[in-house]
């Protein structure tokens, strides 16, 4: 799967086709959805799959219905070397963090150990009343936080919305 991933990245960078770019980006986002949910936080999974593969998709695809195709058959961009090296650079910078992360599941990562969680798992049920831990967390404990988000994504859907418009009528 992140062999996958990581080729629609790529593909996604490198395509020279605006929809083909788009169509790699939207199996991107989905890869990733999934990856999540192998990670067991399906909330997270289904989050990217809704924003990332479908209302991403949907608003690329009309952005790219008032632009026009490159005039020329290239099918990928040409690479700017200097650009390849920081790329790579920050990437294998990056990828060192890997060897510090638990196994998936371990149970003696910090998430498990940790006391916020246990917190959490302890008194999620009776403080907010809700079924779900998950649930309670983010809608309870940090529905703030929640709302906050909720409330970026919603502006920045509103302000797409009045630039395509404004984009159509000119």
């Amino acid at each position: 799967m992140l062999v996958f991933v990581a080729s629609c990245a790529f593909a996604t960078a490198m395509l020279r086709d605006v929809l083909g770019s788009i169509i790699a980006f939207g199996a991107y986002s989905l890869g990733i959805s999934i990856i999540w949910v192998f990670l067991r936080a399906p909330d997270v999974g289904l989050t990217e799959a809704a924003v990332g593969a479908g209302v991403m998709t949907i608003l690329f695809l009309a952005t790219i219905a008032n632009t026009t195709r490159p005039a020329d058959d290239r099918t990928f961009e040409r690479v700017d070397p200097r650009a390849a090296v920081v790329a790579l650079a920050l990437v294998a910078v990056l990828s060192t963090t890997l060897v510090a992360l638990p196994p998936v599941g371990a149970a003696d990562s910090a998430v498990v150990t940790d006391d916020v969680t246990r917190y959490y798992l302890d008194n999620a049920y009776d403080e907010t009343g809700v079924e779900n831990a998950v649930t309670a967390v983010l809608a309870a404990y940090r529905g703030f936080d929640t709302l906050g988000e909720a409330t970026v994504v919603y502006a920045a859907g509103v302000g797409l919305l009045i630039v395509l418009k404004k984009e159509v009528f000119r």
